[in-house]
């Protein structure tokens, strides 16, 4: 099974996605993990290298594309990132949707990478404000389109044992031969 993880920055994607793996006794792959590679890589922040991405698309493509491949060569996979759902296009057996309140993602934020609540406030609003502006104009994916997502919790809710929980039970519980609403997901690269 392909199961993808996605949410906005803080809400807990990491964290839950592997803890799910580790549950399924799947690989996990962290899309965040590769963008903050890439940025330590080039001495720059993800604020800084997003803003890049603005300038240079190229960046966000070769990611995007790396997602794709992913998801066509391996199985037994939780794949974890802001576009998971959509870049693992058809090979995507479950797709979980992840979400919080912006004030408790910005305090995990805050708390996570140690900086005043405001200042982590202002780079998750830049960020996600500057990822959807992107996300639109390359693959026409409003990011606010949950349509093709199977399953949408808020980590907020629940703590991380509980959310792993379900999720868990979710995947357990899914059988390919019954699913009537596969959902197709097709992403243009070239656009």
């Amino acid at each position: 099974m392909f199961v993808t993880v996605s949410g906005p920055a803080g809400v807990g994607k990491s964290t839950t996605a592997a803890a799910l793996a580790d549950r399924l006794s799947y690989e996990h792959i962290s899309g965040g993990d590769i963008f903050r590679t890439v940025a330590d890589e080039r001495g720059l922040t993800a604020l800084e290298l997003n803003r890049r991405a603005e300038e240079d698309d190229a960046i966000d493509r070769a990611l995007d594309r790396r997602q794709l491949t992913i998801a066509e060569e391996r199985d037994d996979v939780v794949l974890e990132s802001r576009l998971a759902g959509w870049m693992a296009g058809e090979y995507a057996d479950l797709r979980i949707w992840l979400d919080a309140p912006l004030s408790v993602r910005v305090a995990r934020i805050a708390d996570r990478e140690e900086k005043s609540i405001e200042v982590a406030r202002e780079e998750t609003e830049a960020r996600a404000a500057s990822e959807a502006q992107r996300y639109l104009e390359y693959y026409d994916i409003d990011i606010g389109d949950r349509s093709i997502y199977d399953l949408s919790l808020s980590t907020a809710r629940w703590g991380p044992d509980a959310i792993v929980d379900v999720l868990a039970k979710a995947c357990a519980a899914y059988d390919p031969s019954a699913d009537e609403g596969q959902v197709n997901v097709a992403v243009d690269f070239e656009r």
